[in-house]
């Protein structure tokens, strides 16, 4: 009996049947904050397009940024030690994401093949490469990230070249095309976003954001 015991533990611990339950997002492609004190519960993350934006100057310096509208964030998180992140291409074994156009219209606005995000991201190895945690800056009413920010010629001011403060995580592969990105560190209040750069048929400048805030 006891052999037989751990023959099928090992076996369900195997396919993951007793492992941590994920739950599957309604929607696919998209980064859903993981509320593990809330029985693994999936909260939708705010959710944006946008183009890059540049400008250059003499005097005022250069600057290479992404600007959305609003100082808040829809999406509220509370501070915690170590937060995570799920992300479902809709192509896990266990149970599929039906695919729908809403859950891909910013990709689609963006002249990207849905579909072809999906098979690039069940391929991948390492998520985390593709997309980058932001903490924005705050300006004019605006969230921004900056991406690089140098200054003009002013001899009283600062000489330093500035950008948006990135934070690192690490991507746990929990299936075929799910993943979860655990925050390494505590994450300060304010405000943050996923980035994730489009490589395709959209331009190399546009960009997805999954925003969210900290309280």
């Amino acid at each position: 009996m006891r052999k037989l015991f751990f023959f099928l533990s090992s076996v369900l611990f195997g396919t993951g049947l007793l492992a941590q339950n994920y739950p599957d997002p309604e929607f696919s492609n998209e980064v859903y904050f993981l509320k593990k004190t809330d029985n693994n519960k999936l909260v939708r993350l705010e959710k944006e397009s946008a183009k890059m934006n540049s400008s250059q100057g003499t005097f005022k310096g250069s600057e290479i940024s992404y600007s959305f509208q609003g100082t808040r964030s829809s999406s509220r998180l509370e501070s915690e030690r170590s937060l995570s992140f799920v992300i479902s291409t809709g192509t896990s074994g266990s149970s599929p994401v039906t695919a729908s156009k809403s859950s891909d219209s910013a990709m689609a606005a963006n002249g990207v093949d849905p579909n072809m995000f999906s098979g690039m991201m069940s391929q991948m190895n390492d998520p985390s490469k593709t997309f980058t945690l932001y903490k924005m800056d705050i300006s004019k009413g605006e969230r921004k990230i900056i991406i690089q920010k140098t200054p003009g010629i002013n001899p009283f001011g600062s000489h330093k070249i500035q950008s948006s403060d990135k934070y690192t995580f690490s991507a746990k592969k929990i299936r075929d095309g799910y993943w979860e990105f655990i925050i390494d560190k505590k994450l300060p209040k304010g405000e943050y976003a996923f980035l994730m750069t489009v490589m395709g048929m959209g331009g190399m400048g546009d960009v997805i954001i999954f925003a969210f805030g900290v309280d």
